[in-house]
């Protein structure tokens, strides 16, 4: 049974019928150096559950078969074969399997230095890519660990899976247009800011940026807009103890109800929940 987001707390349950093959920065030092905390492939049955209140690097999942469930954008969705989704570091961020069905996955998980762990990156996105061809560089990871542990060999292997990472990001790269718009809005997150000054700002009119937006990211540019403040907002409650009201009023918000609101819209909690959580161990 799905679980409202405001009841979800800190969970990591694997369960006896899943089966996990990990590899860990601190068995394999190449994966820290890559900024990369962990990567695996798994076979999931219920009760499996993982609940991370406070997402510390960006997590990329891929569904290599059957189904799951998975929080993003604040919302459940299903997690079947050849869906990929990237979850930004700072957020509420969970997944389960479901009754009668099993749920086989690959992951690598960034660390809060790596470049796709920062702020400024667009996230969250769910798309269509395979992930098998990841699945393999990462089983090849695994065996390397367990048997030879080549170091040429397993930088080979993690070269692999960044790749695929890239390849997953690239559309989202892609379009420089959007990226600078994002990128100055970024630095202004405060500002009123209107369809028609972010259609100006991209040197597009608006019908064509929200279709653009839509397209790249799965969203409106508003919608875009409250993403990033919110992302924002999330970073700040995570690494400051600059009060709530002043936080909602540096994204953009001047009444704290509406920013509470739509925090809780898109984590799923309200950010005074979101502070209680933030010295959390969340790297599970």
């Amino acid at each position: 049974m799905v679980v409202a987001h405001e009841k979800l707390l800190e969970t990591h349950i694997v369960g006896a019928k899943t089966q996990q093959w990990i590899v860990r920065d601190d068995t394999c030092p190449l994966l820290r150096q890559r900024h990369i905390a962990h990567v695996g492939v798994g076979d999931a049955a219920t009760p499996y559950r993982i609940v991370r209140t406070k997402l510390s690097g960006a997590y990329l999942h891929g569904s290599l078969g059957g189904e799951g469930r998975m929080l993003l954008d604040g919302r459940w969705r299903p997690h079947r074969v050849g869906m990929t989704t990237f979850a930004p570091a700072h957020v509420l961020h969970a997944f389960h399997a479901i009754p009668s069905r099993r749920w086989q996955y690959c992951w690598v998980r960034f660390t809060p230095s790596s470049p796709f762990s920062m702020i400024s990156a667009v996230a969250p996105l769910m798309a269509r890519f395979d992930p098998e061809p990841l699945r393999h560089a990462i089983m090849g990871l695994v065996h390397e660990v367990e048997g030879a542990r080549d170091i040429g060999t397993c930088g080979l292997w993690i070269d692999l899976i960044e790749r695929y990472v890239d390849l997953f990001m690239e559309p989202w790269r892609r379009e420089k247009r959007l990226l600078s718009l994002w990128s100055v809005v970024q630095q202004d997150l405060s500002r009123d800011w209107t369809l028609g000054e972010l259609a100006d700002l991209a040197s597009m009119s608006g019908e064509h940026l929200r279709r653009l937006c839509h397209r790249s990211l799965g969203r409106s540019p508003i919608q875009q807009l409250a993403v990033l403040r919110i992302q924002h907002a999330a970073h700040l409650l995570a690494t400051t103890d600059v009060k709530i009201e002043l936080i909602a009023n540096q994204v953009g918000y001047e009444n704290p109800f509406a920013f509470s609101n739509k925090f809780q819209q898109i984590t799923g909690i309200r950010p005074s929940q979101f502070r209680k959580h933030k010295n959390r161990i969340t790297a599970s």
